[in-house]
């Protein structure tokens, strides 16, 4: 469990926006903006070995405490979408995870979504300290993520900025 090695960022599988994924105003609808956000960080919580495999079997799993997401850009039917996520920090309980969306042919940068994950014992449904091999892969991932800028959105607060 020593020389894990983790991609920084932990890339996702390229998805497309879906014909229903999109509203009124021809562009994806907020909510779908959440449901690609949260099944590309099963693959982060795959690699972390805190995925499904992990969930299904009884003891543990992650909840998400909070959740903040940005839309920077408009996406549209068919766009192909580029998910990337990094982590920011991590204790025995908890880890905060940072998302990138990007239209994956034109390159910009249409959402951000930043969480803090909490995991929870499932027999007592209560927060817990992730085993022992989680942390481990939990490190690692922190290491291989450290020289990571920190992204711009990051610990942003909803308000109106007055003059």
């Amino acid at each position: 469990m020593t020389d894990l090695a983790f991609a920084a960022p932990l890339e996702s599988p390229l998805r497309k926006v879906e014909k229903q994924w999109v509203d009124l105003n021809g562009h994806m609808n907020m909510a779908y903006y959440h449901l690609v956000f949260d099944e590309s960080l099963d693959v982060a919580f795959s690699t972390l070995g805190i995925g499904w495999d992990y969930t299904q079997k009884g003891e543990g799993s992650c909840f998400t405490a909070e959740v903040h997401v940005c839309y920077l850009d408009e996406v549209k039917e068919g766009d192909p979408l580029r998910v990337t996520y990094q982590l920011l920090d991590a204790d025995e309980k908890r880890i905060h995870v940072f998302g990138h969306m990007y239209h994956a042919e034109k390159g910009y940068l249409a959402a951000t979504s930043e969480q803090m994950c909490i995991h929870v014992d499932m027999k007592s449904r209560r927060a817990s300290p992730f085993p022992a091999e989680q942390q481990a892969r939990i490190a690692a991932m922190m290491k291989a993520h450290e020289g990571m800028p920190r992204p711009v959105q990051a610990g942003r607060v909803i308000g109106i900025k007055r003059k």
